[in-house]
């Protein structure tokens, strides 16, 4: 039952179709991911490159990349796990339903890890000691800054409480060289806001002590989901991945210390463990990387991790997978996610009925959520009133907490409302928000690290929109022939485009200022379109261009809502102010076009592109493959 290594993991996909390997030399330095990136693209199997350049240690990529082969990994478990997920929302059906969860008490053992005794130097991991320079050098993106670690493990404990039971598994961006680390001595850990190990190194600043780090890479796939679940305080990352992998963590005893008062734990079947620490007030410049959102998160100052000892399994193979513009690998890691801990949502924030963060928007950018409307069922009026009250509690929600652009409707308003079908979502909330008063922002707050829309490095804005009650118009499908000739002969806008019925997509050019984009909103459609007609349409999106931005329904998510700051680029026909709050008469103008200060997005290098063109010809290694 379960993966013991991942060793055990590989054998079985491969023995059930799911895994290939690739027998040719490939380059870990932008070869590989463009591989992966392709394999993915196609949803095919996981990719075992056997043979990779200057590295002794095969390498293994798209494991979780399908939900169905993530469902197949965890066959054993994820029952179970949801089973517990219910308890946590209704306590009660325990008794109500004890044949429902009669599995629970054999699977509460897994929760405890197992250490083993005497016997731990002779775990697979200690089985032989390796420098930096030994591992895997990936590359996977041209303008990355170094070789990353891609599906890292970063475990650290609380100075204050040592031990397993207080510790924190995440999955946190590991740069290997390059800048001005020291090489082979120094690597860069880049954390984000809201994550579990700023606790612990809060702590050490105060306690004036070094921060104990080990990075583990491989080991039993549930270890790996286990560092980028969000669990609730108290269950160890630990925990979790004994009850997802339904195996108790067998862990080792280090006995590395890095100068703490304790001995780290090992799991003792990882493939790699990177033992070190960090200064508890020294940085050094971390990236560029290529990210999740589609674009290089630049160079920045994190944290600076001195290594004490790496070592290998004697059999290691090095996990790795690659990010870029959604969907990606990571996408199959939040509909794993989604399954497990959906239904938990309601228990946590009363009234909330579903929560989706958007893949195909970053996930952070956008996040969509339905609630239910119980404050006045009596009254007359429907507008947002608990909405606002549950879109206040998902802002202060752990990583929900990062969303730019939060979207919340009533469930009352449509029982049938798929809050997975993104089209179907924006269009009932087009169709009864009302923007003068249905907006409401917060600014000069912190967004996610990786977002370069805002006003400076974590710096940006916020808003909400809760749209409650009945349709209040019919949204426009067509462009209107009155208005395309007059946006034929406007100078400042062009192109317009509908992806679907009341949003206008127009295109303008880079080169216009806030200011004017703001003049052309207030004055120029108003005066050359009466306000009444533009009603059709309660959204218009600024673009770059107006044609990739209305190809796809993915194209308008990525665009729009990874190149906007709501405070600084949402305008609106007939805008005003009342008592401090925004709001506008017509429709809403979201300027998503590229500034001056965003990151570059992320485009292939075309030598390297070619190069593995020519592995997918007939004939070739990679043929059918990619």
């Amino acid at each position: 039952m379960g993966y013991p290594n991942l060793k055990t993991c590989i054998t079985d996909l491969e023995k059930h179709g799911q895994l290939v390997r690739i027998s040719v030399e490939i380059d870990p330095y932008l070869e590989a991911a463009e591989i992966q990136r392709r394999v993915y693209q196609k949803q095919g199997p996981a990719i075992l490159f056997e043979r990779v350049k200057n590295c002794r240690f095969p390498m293994v990529s798209n494991l979780f990349g399908t939900i169905e082969r993530c469902r197949f990994l965890f066959r054993d478990t994820l029952e179970i796990v949801q089973r517990f997920v219910e308890l946590k929302t209704e306590p009660g059906d325990l008794f109500k339903k004890p044949w429902r969860f009669r599995k629970i008490p054999f699977y509460l053992p897994k929760l405890l890890p197992k250490f083993l005794g005497r016997s731990s130097r002779k775990a697979p991991i200690f089985a032989q000691s390796i420098s930096l320079r030994d591992l895997p050098q990936l590359v996977c993106w041209p303008k990355d800054g170094g070789s990353f670690i891609t599906l890292p493990m970063v475990y650290t404990e609380s100075c204050l409480k040592p031990g397993w039971r207080h510790s924190n598994l995440g999955m946190y961006r590991v740069q290997l060289c390059g800048n001005d680390y020291i090489p082979d001595r120094e690597i860069g850990l880049h954390y984000q806001i809201h994550r579990g190990i700023g606790v612990h190194h809060a702590q050490a600043i105060a306690a004036k002590q070094r921060l104990a780090v080990q990075i583990w890479v491989g080991g039993p796939p549930a270890l790996t989901v286990a560092a980028v679940m969000p669990l609730p305080e108290g269950l160890p990352e630990l925990a979790f991945a004994g009850l997802l992998g339904g195996r108790r963590l067998k862990l080792a005893r280090s006995e590395w210390t890095a100068h703490q008062p304790f001995q780290s734990p090992v799991p003792a079947e990882v493939d790699f463990c990177i033992q070190g620490w960090i200064d508890p007030e020294q940085t050094k410049p971390e990236g560029p990387f290529g990210d999740h959102l589609g674009y290089y998160s630049l160079t920045h100052p994190f944290p600076v991790m001195t290594v004490e000892k790496i070592y290998a399994r004697r059999d290691a193979i090095w996990p790795f997978t690659v990010v870029g513009r959604p969907p990606q690998e990571d996408t199959s890691f939040g509909a794993l996610i989604h399954e497990l801990t959906g239904p938990v949502i309601p228990a946590v924030i009363p009234g909330v009925q579903a929560v989706h963060a958007v893949d195909a928007a970053g996930v952070h950018p956008l996040l969509l959520a339905m609630g239910s409307e119980r404050y006045m069922p009596y009254s007359r009026q429907k507008e947002p009133q608990e909405l606002l009250t549950q879109a206040n509690a998902i802002l202060g929600q752990g990583q929900l907490s990062l969303a730019k652009y939060l979207l919340i409707v009533a469930k009352e308003d449509n029982p049938e409302l798929d809050i997975h079908n993104i089209q179907s979502f924006l269009v009932h909330l087009l169709e009864r928000v009302d923007w003068r008063r249905d907006l409401h922002f917060q600014t000069r707050t912190t967004i996610d690290t990786l977002d370069y829309s805002g006003t400076g490095f974590n710096q940006g804005s916020k808003v909400v929109i809760a749209a409650r009650g009945p349709a209040i118009r019919n949204l426009q499908a067509n462009i209107p022939h009155s208005l395309g000739h007059w946006l034929g002969e406007s100078t400042e806008f062009s192109n317009p485009k509908i992806l679907f019925p009341g949003i206008l997509i127009v295109q303008a050019k880079r080169e216009l200022s806030k200011v004017q984009i703001e003049k052309s909103v207030d004055q120029v459609l108003v005066q050359k379109y009466p306000i009444e007609d533009w009603q059709g349409f309660p959204l218009i999106i600024i673009s770059d261009d107006s044609d990739f931005t209305s190809h796809t329904l993915n194209n308008f998510l990525w665009t729009v809502f990874t190149r906007s700051n709501p405070a600084t680029d949402i305008h609106g026909i007939g805008a005003f102010y009342e008592d401090k709050h925004w709001g506008c008469t017509g429709p809403l103008v979201i300027d998503a076009r590229t500034k001056a200060h965003y990151a570059p997005a992320l485009i292939e290098d075309e030598t390297v592109s070619r190069r593995v063109d020519s592995l997918a010809v007939r004939g070739g290694p990679l043929h059918g493959i990619i």
